[in-house]
């Protein structure tokens, strides 16, 4: 049903990341280019409640499951399973008439602190997300990375600058936060990253101290500290007062080179929440889908790539690209409307 609300289970009565307001949303994950204000009843896992009340507000109508939990909307059946990508963020498998969809929202095959692992759903078509399908995008152990990471954050304080790492609020921000080194030195947080650490925490996710950046604290962390900031706090104000700095930022999208030159960042650390090129081609064998789905990305390039090897691949136009949802760009004004039924 092309309605322009999003991915839509005419069937069901049911659409899954709606863009706009809907009777029934179904949500994968709180980033905001999945989860938006206006829906009547929204279903999510039980994990990413509090991420939901947080964006959307407490008074949202809301019911959670728990992962694999069953709900029948008249004749068709949904289930929620890990997607990997943040805490409670959710695959949608889709059963109709004996052929079952999955819906991956977005994904990542590294294993991560805090979140469930992505589990494997078999199905008969599988609608994926391709942020980074390209063959380019091979992410290196994340573990190493992270070792890069600290190696930074202590040169830095030998040189007594304040390591400022740009990472997406929501996701990003909570993995780096699991994996660095606390011992070097003070972390900090900016006021948008700090509710969302908390919300974390208070779902069992196990987080070093940190403390959120002001006048007074930036004191304490200045020439020693680390500061996770959203990307789009670099170069304003805000980082003035923690100088002199280091800036680098953790994506997927340092892999490409030039990358941090044009952003004006001393370092730049492949560390993504999304699946890598041979994540995506992993996936799409081990779920056994006949039909594969394209959205949000490269789907043009990987469709090509599909269909030379003899898969049946079609794409899906979608309002949104990038890879953190905080941070989103508007593409055109069409709608990703499939029918899941």
């Amino acid at each position: 049903m092309r309605d322009g609300s999003g991915l839509t289970c005419a069937a069901g009565g049911l659409t899954i990341d709606p863009w706009r307001g809907v009777e029934t949303a179904v949500i994968t994950h709180g980033h905001s280019d999945h989860a938006r204000r206006g829906s009547g009843l929204y279903i999510a896992t039980e994990a990413s409640a509090p991420i939901l009340r947080h964006r959307l507000g407490r008074e949202i109508r809301l019911r959670t499951v728990d992962y694999g939990e069953p709900i029948d909307f008249g004749p068709v059946r949904v289930s929620l399973h890990p997607a990997g990508h943040l805490l409670g963020s959710a695959q949608v498998r889709v059963e109709h008439r004996d052929e079952v969809w999955v819906v991956t929202g977005d994904y990542k095959r590294d294993p991560d602190p805090t979140c469930a692992p992505f589990e494997v759903v078999t199905c008969d078509v599988l609608i994926s997300e391709c942020t980074f399908g390209l063959p380019i995008y091979r992410w290196p152990d994340a573990r190493l990375e992270f070792d890069e990471v600290n190696a930074w954050w202590r040169a830095c304080r030998e040189m007594g600058r304040t390591a400022v790492l740009s990472v997406y609020s929501l996701g990003k921000a909570q993995r780096v936060l699991a994996s660095v080194d606390a011992c070097i030195g003070p972390i900090g947080v900016h006021g948008a990253v700090d509710p969302l650490c908390r919300v974390y925490r208070e779902a069992g996710v196990k987080l070093p101290e940190w403390v959120k950046v002001s006048p007074d604290s930036a004191k304490q962390l200045k020439g020693c500290g680390l500061v996770l900031a959203p990307p789009s706090a670099l170069g304003t104000a805000w980082v003035k007062r923690l100088a002199p700095v280091s800036a680098a930022a953790a994506s997927g999208w340092m892999r490409v080179r030039g990358r941090r030159r044009r952003e004006g960042l001393d370092r730049g650390f492949v560390i993504s929440d999304h699946a890598d090129w041979p994540g995506l081609l992993r996936t799409f064998e081990e779920t056994g889908a006949r039909r594969i789905g394209l959205t949000h990305g490269s789907t043009g390039s990987l469709e090509r790539y599909l269909r030379g090897i003899g898969k049946e691949a079609f794409s899906i136009d979608t309002r949104y690209v990038g890879e953190g949802g905080d941070e989103i760009e508007a593409k055109g004004e069409g709608g990703l409307n499939e029918v899941v039924s």
